[in-house]
This record gives structure tokens, C-alpha cells and sequence, in this order.
């Protein structure tokens, strides 16, 4: 068991240094050189409230954005959504489920979507809008599976399905997330988690719109007026990231339990920051959370958070309901108030 172990944080480290040896070659911050940006956006209302460090803390079906390997200690079937207004008028939702399969496993399944809503089409000619309506329409549709090395080791692994639309142009992608998932003997459980974001292919803008016609010269009778033109768009890499995280329970008694989380980042399109969170909950039934994410990073845009969350447990059933908000500010972005609720079955 050991050697499966060792083999499996030498393949994580293999796929992250391999990758990052091509995208990290100099100081320069790459921001806005990566296609797939709402990739970026995080999942869950827990998670966002405790400032996004949350990689060693996933055990719930929003782990299949943040780590895939901690599906494998959900205990029973779980459905999770969630909806925010995002920046600059935007929406954003997320969707996922996770099933356990005993000694075989755990599957789950996710839809991530990004919406812009309706924008009205200017040029030079109409720089108020010409009465057309266009909308940037991104999605995401993942499968994972994830499985218990041992009682205290897990790994997993999102496989993902990427599409990008503007207009009538689109791109797509396919990508991977892998996770590892450790509890220690030691500070109470450390839990030590790390996860591979976005290793997958390029995206490329294809579409009807990017063939245009043009006369060879309109000063000459005769010219063909409609000379077929392609323009020829850039292929772009996917966000990757590689998040490494530490979180343990300060104090963890019957009715009191205080977590604390610290993540470390290292994006292809950013500098290296971190993010921290805490959650305190009473009874396992209300939580109160905080945190503050993107610590040391240059130039960055607020970062406090904040949140509650409601768990029930439904007497004489199966079912379980979790729900949480959590605030966000992004500083000169405005804040966000995002809304998840996770039902057990």
C-alpha cells in the first residue's frame, strides 16, 4: 500500500511539474492569457465564505470542484446546487451529485454554467445598438470518481467537457482535475489535501461569423465584390492551477467545533497567493464562518468573506438538508451573496 501511495503523489507531481514547466518562465502575472476564465469562479457557499480554502476540507458533493478525492468520504448520496449573481450583471450556477458505490468507489457527476445575459451589438456605425441582442454562454460537464487508498488516503479525479459561446462563435476543451486527500494522527486529524486544476487541452474561437467577404479593390470595375475571407483566431490554454491545502479542528468536542484552513496557490494565469478561513459550528446544526482569500497577491480586488449555514438532519429518514450564503467582497468589483443548498438521500 505504501508503494500505491508513493506511485500516486509521484503521478500528481509528475502531471503538475510538467505542465507548469511550460507555462512558468518568467515573473510576469499571465493575467487574462488563459481561456475558460469561469472555471475560476469558486463553488459553494461554505467553501467561499471560509475565503476559498477549502482543497483539505471538501468531504461534501462541492468537492467535486474543489478536490475530487473527497467524494470518496461522502457517506451517502448527496445533491448539491448553487446560484450567484456574479460580477458585472453576470449569473452564475452549479449543480452536482455524488454517489457512493461502497468498495467500489464513489462516481458524481457536475454541470458548471456562466451566463452574461443579453447585450445589445454596437460598431462604428450604431455605437448605441443596432437593435441586435447577443450573450457569452460557458459550460462545463464533469465526471469523477474517487476512492479510499485506505482509512485515511484518497484520490480522485474530475474528467471535464468544455464549451465556450459568444454570439455564433464557439471553442471547446477537454481537461482533468486529480486530488489526494490525507488525514494524519497528529493536531487532532491534520488533514492535508492538493488538487490539479484544468490540465487539458487548448481553446480555439471557431464559428460562421469569422468568414467575411471583401472586394480585392472597390475602385476597379469588375473587381469580385465578394472575395471569401477566414479569420484566424488563436488557440489559448485552459486556467491551470495547483492548489495545496492544510485545515485540522482547533477544537472539536460534542457540541463545539472550530476548523481552521489555509490554502496555497499557484495559478498559470497569476501570482502565488493565499487563502485562509475558519468555520465554527454548535451542535453540527448552525455554522458561522470567515476568511480572506488571495493574501500576498499583487494588485488583487478585496478578499474578505463571510458566511452562515443551516444543517438538518431529518428525523426517522435518510435525508439530510444543508443550507449556507456566503458574502464576498471584490473590492472596486462590488461583492457577490452566493446561495448553495446540498440535500443527502
Amino acid at each position: 500500500m505504501k508503494k500505491s501511495l508513493l506511485l500516486v503523489f509521484a503521478l500528481q507531481i509528475l502531471v503538475a511539474g510538467s505542465a507548469y514547466s511550460q507555462l512558468f518562465v518568467s515573473n510576469v502575472s499571465k493575467v487574462g492569457t488563459t481561456a475558460g476564465a469561469f472555471l475560476e469562479i469558486p463553488v459553494g457557499a461554505r467553501a467561499l465564505a471560509m475565503g476559498d480554502a477549502f482543497v483539505a476540507t471538501a468531504e461534501d458533493a462541492s468537492a467535486l470542484y474543489w478536490n475530487p478525492a473527497g467524494i470518496a468520504r461522502v457517506q451517502s448520496n448527496q445533491a448539491f446546487i448553487q446560484h450567484t449573481n456574479w460580477l458585472a450583471g453576470t449569473t452564475f450556477d452549479y449543480g452536482g451529485a455524488v454517489f457512493p458505490l461502497g468498495e467500489l468507489g464513489t462516481i458524481g457527476a457536475s454541470v458548471t454554467s456562466f451566463n452574461s445575459g443579453q447585450m445589445e451589438v454596437t460598431n462604428i456605425d450604431f455605437p448605441n445598438g443596432n437593435g441586435l441582442y447577443f450573450s457569452v454562454n460557458d459550460i462545463a460537464l464533469g465526471v469523477a470518481y474517487a476512492r479510499q487508498l485506505t482509512d485515511k488516503f484518497s484520490i480522485g479525479v474530475n474528467a471535464k467537457y468544455i464549451q465556450e459561446s459568444i454570439w455564433n462563435e464557439q471553442a471547446s476543451a477537454f481537461a482533468i482535475d486529480i486530488g489526494t486527500l490525507l488525514t494524519t494522527n497528529f493536531l487532532n486529524g491534520l488533514r492535508i489535501g492538493a488538487t490539479i486544476y484544468n490540465f487539458g487541452t487548448n481553446m480555439q474561437m471557431a464559428g460562421p461569423d469569422l468568414r467575411q467577404f471583401h472586394p480585392i479593390d472597390p475602385t476597379k470595375l469588375g473587381t469580385n465584390q465578394n472575395i471569401p475571407e477566414d479569420i484566424e483566431t488563436n488557440s489559448w490554454p485552459l486556467p491551470l492551477n495547483f492548489q495545496f491545502g492544510l485545515a485540522t479542528d482547533i477544537i472539536k468536542t460534542e457540541d463545539n467545533t472550530l476548523t481552521i484552513d489555509m490554502d496555497a496557490l499557484h495559478p498559470s494565469d497569476n501570482y502565488e497567493s493565499i487563502n485562509v478561513g475558519g468555520e465554527y459550528s454548535f451542535k453540527k446544526f448552525i455554522y458561522f464562518r470567515a476568511g480572506y482569500r488571495n493574501l500576498f497577491l499583487k494588485d488583487s480586488e478585496g478578499g474578505l468573506s463571510a458566511g452562515v449555514g443551516l444543517h438538518y438532519e431529518i428525523p426517522y429518514s435518510n435525508l439530510s438538508v444543508a443550507f449556507d450564503y456566503a458574502y464576498n467582497n471584490y473590492g472596486r468589483l462590488s461583492a457577490t451573496n452566493t446561495f448553495s443548498l446540498a440535500v443527502g438521500f
